[in-house]
This record gives C-alpha cells, structure tokens and sequence, in this order.
C-alpha cells in the first residue's frame, strides 16, 4: 500500500485520523516533520503549522471531553535531549527507543494512565534522523539481550512501543518503516522490537528488514474486546501475524494483560488454539517468542482510568490482590501469588503443548 492512502480505505482499515494536527516551528524543521505533515494533508487532515513549540491545545474543562479531545489531537513535535538518553527496559529489551509518545486506542487497562504526564495526545517525533544516529552507542551495552545467555543471540535489543503503539500511528508517520530498514541495513548486532494491537501491516510487508525486526502483536481473547477500544480486532491481527511471518520477520506473541475472571481458562486456551492455528504451515521459521503479562494498575492509574472510561467492567477490585512495590518506590496492585501461580503454570503448560516452538521471555 502506498500513502497517503485515501480517506475511505482508512476507514476500511480502522486506521487513526485524528481531528487535528498540530506542527510545531521546530518540527518543520525537520524532513521527517514536514513529511509527517504533507502525509495528514494527504488524508484531508486539518494541518496547524505553529509559529513556536508550544502546544495550543486549549482543552475544555470538562474531564471527559477534554480526554476526548486530547486522544483525536496529534502534535508532531521534536523529541527532547532526554529522549535520545535511552533507558533500559527490562524484561523486555536492553534500550527503549521512543519515535512517539501516545496512544489512538481506549483500552480500558492503559498502561499509559497515570504515566504520562498532561493530556493524552499523541506527540510524533520529526528528528528521526538524530534517534536513529544516536543507536549505535548503545549497541553491546544493554544487559537484557546483550549479556543474558539465554537471549544473546537476539543481539541488543530496541524496544520502540514502551509509550505509544507505533503501527498505529504508522499511516500518519511513516517512523515505524524507517526504522525497521535501518536495523535490515544496519551492520550490527542489534534487533528492533515492537509491540502493537493494530493490524495494518501492509506498508511493512516489502521493506527490507533482514530478520532484524521482531514485531509481536498484543493479543487477549476475543471476549474481553469491550476492554480495547479502537485498535484491530482479534481476528485481523492474527491474519496480521501471519502475514508478516510469511514476509519473513520475527514474530512475537505479547498476551497482554492478562485478566483473570471467571472463564479465563476457556478464553486463553482458545487463544492459544488460534495463534497456532494462525502460524500453522508458514514456510518461514517465526522464531516465535512469547511474554506473559498479568493485569496490574497502580492507585493513580486506577484512578485517572476510572475518569476516562467510568462504567467499565474491567475489574480492578482488590479481589485476588496483593500490593508490590516497585524499585522506584510505587505501589502496584498485582493478584496474589496462589492465583498467580495458577495461571502461570496453565499458561505454560498450554503455550509447550500447543506452541512447542516458541520461546517465553518472562511471566511478570
């Protein structure tokens, strides 16, 4: 597919527009922002290009109007000095590299909540060219994948959807597909890694990304779908995933967050069922991958969650619930270590039988 694409396959595709798009002075430039930019014009996107880097946003002071607002805003922007400091993100990668911070989905459970600061927009990045310069320092000094026996063959690792859901903001950016040539053509010993519950694949199916990308799609029973507003549904990331390991890339499978309500084990072991169904007979080796992620939420991401979508059904009671407390000192609410026992062992149990190939990275 080649973009800008029009306004009805957009649409057909579930592909994010948002309502507005606004681009600072310093973006502009930049080749990348003022791509960004002709690229929403494409869409018949209304363009703001500002006279300085400050946000005009002007949220209504209702809460839940100006969520709203804030999620149909797109602000291309120029990431700051300390973003092109990377961090580690452990058990994940060695380094995460941001090229948006952001999210177009609802889900209910947002890991964003409560940690991002201000409204939720999305900010895309226009100083491609100074992060991908800014990699190779990086490169042999992680400790995830660079330095774990079990995972060094994966190389250093770059985890590019720590803040935001790059595929779903690719049609607009065009970020997501150069990054992923640059590691298909980058001499090193380093792998792109990345996260995503949209299935508009298309433009990435042809790059030339030398096995060096591992993209993993962000997947939960069909059921729990009310808790995941706006991005694909099940199905069509599965035929997603397929697609993209028949083009030869790195597959992942993120069962993210894991909920445990009643009926849990008829929906994950069906789940299961269908990625193997899904992955059946591709000629390609996916070198499959598999990370288990527990719902948890903090009191502050409880709250602000609760503000954005009152009425959900998600459950974040504290049945089944113990207090951890994180190395930066917050509290998370995690299910107790007999539940969490429980589940860990039918999902490892459930992912040897029916996905004998895969790897886990990790439960947490």
């Amino acid at each position: 597919m080649n973009f800008p694409v029009s306004a009805a396959v957009a649409k057909r595709e579930r592909l994010w527009l948002p309502r507005r798009v606004l681009v600072t002075k310093s973006a502009l430039g930049h080749s990348h922002g003022r791509a960004i930019a002709e690229r929403a014009v494409g869409f018949g996107l209304p363009v703001e290009e500002l006279k300085s880097d400050r946000l005009p946003l002007a949220l209504s002071d209702d809460p839940r109007r100006a969520y709203a607002e804030a999620k149909m805003t797109l602000a291309v922007t120029v990431a700051p000095p300390s973003k092109l400091k990377l961090q580690p993100i452990a058990p994940s990668a060695d380094w995460r590299v941001d090229l948006a911070e952001g999210c177009p989905a609802h889900c209910n459970y947002c890991y964003l909540a409560g940690s991002l600061k201000g409204a939720p927009i999305t900010r895309a990045y226009a100083n491609l060219d100074e992060i991908v310069a800014n990699l190779r320092p990086y490169v042999g000094e992680g400790t995830v994948t660079s330095r774990q026996a079990a995972r060094q063959a994966e190389g250093t690792t770059f985890e590019a959807s720590c803040y935001t859901d790059p595929l779903g903001v690719e049609h607009l950016t065009g970020s997501l597909a150069a990054m992923i040539e640059h590691f298909g053509q980058w001499n090193a010993d380093a792998q792109l890694r990345f996260t995503t519950k949209f299935a508009s694949v298309d433009p990435l199916l042809d790059l030339q990304h030398g096995r060096r990308t591992r993209v993993r799609f962000s997947l939960n029973p069909a059921l729990y779908g009310r808790f995941e507003g706006g991005t694909s549904p099940v199905a069509a990331r599965l035929q997603a995933m397929r697609r993209m390991a028949e083009a030869g890339y790195r597959i992942g499978l993120t069962i993210a967050p894991i909920i445990l309500v009643e009926g849990w084990e008829d929906a994950y072991h069906g789940l299961v069922l269908d990625v193997a169904a899904a992955l059946d007979g591709v000629a390609a080796d996916p070198d499959l991958t598999v990370e288990l992620i527990t719902h948890r939420f903090t009191e502050g991401s409880r709250s602000v969650l609760q503000s954005w979508y009152p009425g959900s059904a998600l459950d974040m009671t504290s049945l089944n619930r113990t207090e951890k407390r994180t190395k930066f000192g917050a509290v998370k609410h995690v299910y107790d270590r007999p539940t969490m026992k429980e589940a860990r062992i039918f999902f490892e149990r459930g992912i040897a039988e029916h996905l004998p190939q895969a790897r886990i990275l990790y439960w947490t």
